[in-house]
């Protein structure tokens, strides 16, 4: 293969999909400055002399209790706003697979890699971490291997870099197959008892969603009542009820039916619904979860705690080991090299906000040991630091190369023929 037909890692894609995930990026910075806010007022609520009104807020029960859906505001926002979380996502990573940049195998391999680079080693650091040390817990393995992308996008918001295409890109697609696999890990390893009837009966539902979907169906009417019997069927089973919303997005059609115009119904319905979920879901999510005494878990020793440390270092060092250690691989062994214009400080940068997990680390926390518990206090403790840690570092490596990012998106926006398409994306030599 000759030099100038190598194929090149983080190019550019095309203009449509691009284009597309801008408009992604735009409403999650939005809904991760929200989800910042969110997780201050609940820290200072949680730490402040008011804090026994925070945990009476969280603890009040809401639901029939005859169909085991009598929950506490914080249980109804772990388990049922996420679902919508997990809907949009599911939505997002079958788009992404199926009509988007990649759905191309050689496009893929990186994101895909880079997602599974980016929780295999964070895991293995908080298992050696944990394995020996008193005090530790091997049961919170998985929570350090989540990455939020509403807050590692409120970070760039934050630091108003000019991040290339190829890079945003990137970011979204390893976090949505990030996202994937935390679901995946969700339901093998964290459903302790499974109730088959309500799962067999969950099917019905699931089933009448897809075909009304698959019809071309878009009212709310119809589809909402299915989509709540298929997500109280599922939570009954045993299993976290936010696998209910995965399920339901992997039977929404991406393309239009033949001859019909405009964009596929699963591009409208995550239009429709991603607001909800970056605007309302996550930051209430965050709301509930991050609210965690720092003086009362530990005696204020909870830094010290080998769960803490073991999410917290999985989450800096692992995360950015991983996904730089993935793309080095995947240069490694496929002979690709990096787009013209993109170094490994993009790459490193990149990894870095990899760690900024919270939402689903969070509700692994919470799955793990337990809300309320020491340990979960810890393991909170743990996302936070490390969350933040990473946030930081990844702020000031990305500011190291602001000014590149700037003169590249300068040169993105050229339209000289003004056709709409900025002429970087119509070459023919690349």
């Amino acid at each position: 293969m000759t030099r100038s037909r190598a194929r090149r890692l983080l190019e550019r894609g095309t203009w449509p999909e691009v284009s597309r995930i801008g408009d992604v990026l735009r409403t999650e910075s939005i809904g991760g400055l929200l989800l910042l806010v969110a997780t201050v007022v609940a820290l200072l609520w949680s730490n402040s002399p008011w804090s026994a009104s925070y945990a009476a807020l969280s603890g009040v029960r809401v639901g029939p209790a005859a169909w085991h859906l009598d929950l506490t505001l914080a249980g109804w926002a772990a388990d049922g706003l996420l679902a919508v979380f997990f809907f949009v996502a599911g939505l997002e990573l079958k788009r992404e697979f199926v009509a988007g940049d990649l759905r191309d195998p050689r496009r893929a391999v990186l994101p895909v890699a880079a997602a599974v680079g980016g929780m295999v080693v964070p895991a293995v650091i908080y298992t050696l971490v944990n394995a020996t040390a008193a005090g530790g817990s091997l049961a919170g393995w998985a929570v350090p291997t989540a990455t939020d992308i509403a807050f590692a996008l409120a970070v760039l918001g934050v630091i108003s870099t000019h991040l290339p295409a190829a890079l945003r890109t990137f970011l979204l697609t390893l976090a949505v197959v990030d996202d994937l696999l935390a679901i995946v890990i969700i339901a093998v390893f964290y459903t302790a008892a499974l109730a088959w009837l309500p799962l067999l009966l969950a099917a019905v539902p699931l089933a009448g969603f897809g075909l009304l979907v698959r019809r071309g169906v878009t009212s709310a009417w119809l589809l909402l009542p299915l989509a709540v019997a298929t997500w109280a069927l599922v939570h009954a089973a045993g299993i976290h009820a936010t696998v209910a919303g995965v399920l339901l997005a992997f039977t929404v059609p991406v393309r239009p039916a033949a001859g019909a115009p405009g964009a596929g119904l699963a591009h409208r319905l995550e239009h429709r619904w991603r607001p909800l979920s970056a605007g309302v879901a996550v930051p209430v999510f965050a709301f509930f979860a991050a609210g965690v005494s720092i003086a009362g878990v530990g005696g204020g020793t909870g830094i010290a705690n080998a769960v803490t440390l073991g999410i917290a270092v999985g989450l800096v060092a692992g995360k950015t080991v991983g996904v730089v250690g993935a793309t080095w691989l995947v240069q490694r062994f496929t002979r690709a090299r990096l787009a013209e214009g993109v170094s490994w400080w993009d790459v490193l940068g990149i990894g870095l906000l990899g760690g900024v997990g919270f939402t689903v680390s969070l509700l692994i926390a919470e799955l793990a040991f337990g809300t309320g518990t020491t340990q979960d206090g810890y393991a909170k403790i743990g996302v936070l630091l490390g969350s933040t840690t990473a946030a930081v570092l990844a702020a000031v490596v990305l500011r190291l190369r602001n000014r590149y990012y700037r003169l590249l998106c300068a040169e993105e926006e050229v339209d000289a023929d003004a056709d709409g398409v900025p002429d970087v994306y119509e070459r023919t030599d690349r």
